[in-house]
């Protein structure tokens, strides 16, 4: 039909007519051919200097957010780790008094670091145990705040787990009614090596409960949002000489998410 084919003469027309209005030199067409045939259609559409702008300011957006974001992911990926290492202690506590009908711990037998010991190895997943805990830990850890952790004592039994993740087993230190202090990096020897980061001290209580410092002998699990909030200030983000409790539960209260 010669009126249809006019028709599409006349569009085809106008439209290279639009797209002739801007003709690319020899440089704009190298560049437009070597990003490829994607974007070679949009690039008749640009000048080179408008290309240039444009990729300008996408690599200023790039350096300013992609560091934001991979920092955020490396924070996410520590607390991904530490709530694995949670719930595999949480179920084995479960299973540990049911296996013994006790009511608490206690009454089930977890009242010395060798009862611990036997705890883990009967209960976990393990790559393997470690000679010391400096074999699996590091052997000194910052705080957020830059100072350097108080000191703690490395002859404790620990293990690596299956997750990668290393957990120091001691030590039975019962204040009121929490039973133990737990030391977990999430990354083993990697870095960065900072409590509250990818290192953590978490701790047991005798109902089977895990959370944070007690504040005195008078504290019981699980902590009030208040409670938990108190230790994040007084030890967690402090600079004082203190071992870095605090953190753990600063996590729990903002339902397992790093902001701080």
């Amino acid at each position: 039909d010669m009126k249809e084919n006019n028709f599409f003469d006349k569009v085809h027309s106008l439209f290279t007519t639009h797209h002739s209005l801007k003709r690319p030199g020899a440089t704009h067409v190298a560049l437009c051919d070597s990003v490829g045939s994607y974007f070679r259609h949009w690039c008749g559409a640009f000048t080179l200097a408008e290309v240039l702008v444009t990729l300008g300011i996408i690599g200023v957006v790039s350096a300013m957010t992609v560091p934001t974001l991979m920092q955020n992911y490396q924070r996410q990926s520590y607390v991904t780790q530490l709530h694995k290492v949670y719930n595999e202690l949480s179920q084995a506590l479960v299973r540990y008094q049911n296996d013994r009908n006790a009511i608490n711990l206690t009454e089930a037998g977890l009242t010395s670091d060798a009862a611990f010991v036997s705890f883990i190895n009967t209960y976990f997943k393990k790559a393997k145990e470690c000679d010391t805990m400096n074999s699996c830990f590091a052997t000194s850890y910052r705080k957020l705040s830059g100072a350097t952790m108080g000191s703690y004592d490395p002859n404790y039994s620990s293990f690596v787990l299956a997750s990668g993740a290393t957990i120091r087993t001691g030590g039975y230190d019962p204040v009121g009614t929490k039973l133990f202090n737990i030391g977990v990096d999430v990354n083993g020897l990697k870095g960065p090596n900072i409590v509250g980061r990818d290192f953590f001290w978490i701790y047991i209580y005798n109902n089977g409960m895990i959370d944070d410092e007690p504040i005195d002998a008078n504290t019981t699990a699980p902590f009030t949002a208040a409670q938990r909030e108190t230790q994040f200030q007084n030890k967690c983000s402090s600079s004082g000489n203190n071992h870095g409790g605090g953190c753990f539960g600063k996590i729990l209260n903002d339902n397992w998410q790093m902001n701080y």
